[in-house]
């Protein structure tokens, strides 16, 4: 996804904390990019205020089953084009509907290839 879309989400959300999946992980209060250094040491000061070990504050965390496939666009489509069209717009609007409050669906152009990724995040996607 990489940290200036991780960012950008945060600011629009008022969230100090984001990530993605390859582990970068975005304390937005200490800095604007994924340092595993400040993560970790976030980690620990959190142990310490709560004074708790690891594996008990991670039985905390929900984890919600993703699905990223990347869709490759034809020669010379443009990403914009495609990622504001209406039947595009529509399906991901019908989707969203179908996964109500359990889900999400994210799109976004890759910045070094020729494709869009597709996000889906569902509770139930696996069930």
């Amino acid at each position: 996804m990489g940290d200036r879309f991780v960012m950008e989400r945060m600011a629009a959300k008022g969230w100090e904390l984001g990530g993605e999946s390859s582990g970068h992980i975005v304390c937005g209060h200490v800095q604007t990019t994924g340092d595993g250094v400040v993560s970790a040491l976030q980690v620990l000061a959190l142990m310490m205020r709560e004074q708790k070990s690891l594996p008990t504050l991670l039985k905390a965390l929900e984890k919600v089953p993703q699905a990223l496939v990347n869709v490759r666009l034809p020669a010379g489509a443009n990403p914009s084009d495609v990622m504001g069209s209406a039947p595009l717009q529509q399906a991901v609007a019908a989707l969203e509907q179908e996964l109500g409050d359990e889900g999400r669906v994210l799109l976004r152009p890759s910045g070094t290839e020729p494709l869009i990724r597709v996000m889906v995040k569902d509770v139930l996607i696996w069930m």
